[in-house]
């Protein structure tokens, strides 16, 4: 049995199967993802959802769904399954055997005298899916029948029947190719053996989406379907089906599937599928190398980018990688400023600490490459470019004070990681002096001195760190308490209990002493630890939300005000082991060990986003958080290092 497999009493258990979803994602921006069972329950599923440059900027849902008959003896047998109102049809999971994630996704049916397997792959490089057939056996005379279903919509609309649509398809090799409206390119529907392609353009209507639904979104959606191919298939018979942007060779797709699964990886053990996962959210386009927050809806989020990033490369030797990263980044970052572009929920969010997270990324690929002075030629000149717009105060939203901190004067802008917004009003009000951007700033600074020799720099940046030493403490401890205020607004200190202040204590260069560091880690602990990650708010708190559920404002009140984020583990078990040394490294293990059952809990073979605040901690959100996988692999890290220096 693979390592990500559900059996037969598994995929049959339709309420919980549909809990379980896949993502498969190629370096050209192009992804397919469904449920284990293929019953789309978003309306980002779909089997060819990629960039359409010749449109937009956007990402597009072109291939909904291929529906499966098998016909033996005049019956037919329908694989698919769809939610429609009232009911699933067909039921095509109950002939389901068993689904797999390794290397491909894979699914096994069995109907009448027919074992049929199914394995889905993007090729690398190309906006293109392949579906192969298999028929592992056969008792008598077997034929095939796939319906496309397609979509051609922006990935975060829904389509409906219109009179726009063209009917037309043009023949291919071994297929048509459609283009259901003009501005886009055709879509290619291609097999590798000859079929029958019979026209019967219509309109299908209200496919549901459960989970929109849940999310508070619009959740019915027309498909179009241009008809249909039919062939006959024979026992041990394989047959390619190509959706593509491009017309391919039909007697060159089965070797070209063969290819793509041997390039693969395998996802056979919970390492290997963190080490795919975090390959998954890399994007390469137009010569930059650039990092997707989240799976399946994917924006471009400096900060995420920036947090992740170290994880996802460097904690598996992926230096190169980080390197491409940083140098997109390095061209983008204008003074401390970088345009997030976001996605259709949060869009174009501002923030005051994504150059930061990129000043501590530049710190941790110096750390792990051990190259101080390659580290100087491609990043000391924007390292300091960096901290001298900070303290000159050219930018509004921030201002270097007298005594080293860093000041956010407006309380009308979410510029922080918690830049939830409702209403155009901040959810949670983090100005004034914020815990975890004055943590990031000293850092920041005491690297930058090591980093950048030139003695104009240190002059003038030498005396800060001693500054802020002082006023860190001052500002943010409390000794009554034993942990440090979330902000300081004026002199109030909001000691709410929350888990940003863990930075104070994880960073390399610190302004907290060993019993102050392990005092905020108690606090921590008692309060926010949980074994799926750090909760955002203390449940002893009147605000607090055990579940992330319900509207986009809800859920936006939770996830800030109770949910538990996965990704604070890794600054939390840094800080932990900085304190207890080798001795704590078998709770950081314990930690490590108890999120592998999350691979087969959500989104399969890979880390969600974020997790109810109350037991047992439902998954929820993307099925696929580049800052969580980003945090496993730093975990994972984090015990080899200690291991290995002990031997």
């Amino acid at each position: 049995m693979a390592y990500l497999e559900f059996t037969k009493q598994e995929v049959n258990n339709l309420p919980e199967a549909l809990k379980k979803e896949y993502i498969r994602t190629n370096r050209a921006g192009s992804y397919a993802s469904s449920t284990i069972v293929n019953c789309n329950t978003r309306k980002y599923h779909g089997l060819l959802v990629c960039p359409l440059p010749e449109i937009d900027k956007r990402t597009y849902l072109l291939l909904s769904s291929l529906d499966e008959t098998v016909i033996q003896h005049n019956t037919p047998f329908r694989l698919a399954i769809h939610k429609f109102p009232v009911e699933y049809s067909p039921l095509g999971h109950k002939y389901m055997e068993s689904f797999s994630n390794d290397p491909i996704p894979t699914f096994v049916y069995r109907v009448g005298g027919v074992t049929l397997k199914k394995e889905i792959i993007l090729i690398a490089n190309e906006r293109q899916v392949l579906i192969k057939y298999t028929l592992l056996k056969a008792t008598s005379k077997t034929t095939l029948q796939l319906r496309p279903f397609l979509a051609f919509r922006k990935v975060h609309e829904l389509t409906h029947v219109n009179y726009s649509v063209n009917t037309h398809y043009v023949v291919k090799p071994q297929g048509v190719s459609v283009k259901m409206y003009a501005p886009f390119p055709e879509l290619n529907l291609q097999l590798s053996k000859k079929n029958e392609f019979v026209s019967a353009p219509d309109w299908w209507h209200n496919f549901e989406y459960a989970k929109e639904q849940e999310r508070g979104f619009e959740f019915h959606e027309d498909l179009y379907t241009p008809g249909y191919f039919e062939f006959d298939i024979k026992e041990g018979e394989t047959v390619v089906f190509s959706a593509s942007l491009k017309e391919v060779k039909p007697k060159e797709l089965s070797a070209l599937f063969e290819k793509e699964v041997h390039n693969c990886d395998p996802n056979d053990s919970y390492e290997h599928c963190l080490v795919n996962s975090a390959r998954q959210f890399l994007l390469r386009e137009n010569g930059k190398t650039r990092i997707l927050a989240s799976l399946p809806w994917s924006g471009d989020w400096g900060r995420d980018a920036m947090v992740a990033l170290p994880g996802l490369t460097l904690m598996r030797g992926a230096f190169d990688t980080c390197e491409e990263v940083l140098n997109t980044f390095t061209k983008e970052i204008s003074g401390n400023v970088y345009a997030s572009v976001g996605n259709i929920e949060h869009a174009n969010v501002e923030s005051i600490d994504t150059a930061l997270w990129y000043i501590r990324s530049v710190q941790q690929f110096n750390w792990n490459t051990k190259d101080i002075e390659k580290t100087r030629k491609l990043y000391a000149a924007k390292v300091e470019e960096i901290l001298e717009v900070y303290m000159s105060g050219a930018n509004n939203d921030v201002v270097m004070h007298e005594n080293g901190l860093l000041y956010l004067p407006n309380p009308h802008k979410a510029l922080t990681w918690v830049d939830a917004v409702i209403n155009g009003v901040p959810l949670i009000k983090r100005y004034g002096y914020v815990v975890e951007v004055n943590a990031l700033w000293y850092n920041s600074i005491c690297f930058a001195l090591e980093l950048i020799p030139k003695k104009s720099f240190q002059t003038k940046w030498k005396h800060i760190p001693a500054r802020i030493e002082k006023s860190f403490v001052e500002i943010f401890w409390s000794e009554e308490l034993g942990y440090l205020a979330d902000t300081n607004v004026n002199g109030y200190q909001d000691f709410t209990v929350r888990p940003s202040q863990i930075f104070g204590a994880s960073l390399p260069f610190s302004t907290l002493n060993d019993v102050q560091r392990k005092s905020v880690l108690n606090v921590v602990r008692k309060e926010l630890l949980t074994p799926k990650g750090i909760r955002t708010l203390t449940p002893q708190s009147p605000d607090f939300i055990g579940a992330v559920v319900g509207s986009i404002d809800q859920r936006a009140r939770a996830y800030h005000q109770g949910g538990v984020l996965l990704w604070l583990l890794a600054p939390y078990a840094e800080a932990y082991l900085k304190l207890h040394g080798h001795s704590g490294v078998a709770e950081v293990k314990r930690m490590y060990q108890g999120l592998e059952e999350e691979m087969f809990l959500h989104g399969v073979g890979t880390m969600s986003e974020v997790y109810d605040g109350n037991p047992p901690h439902t998954p929820r959100g993307a099925i696929s958080q580049a800052m969580s996988v980003a945090a496993v692999l730093r975990l994972k890290k984090l015990i080899e290092n200690f291991e290995k220096d002990t031997l």
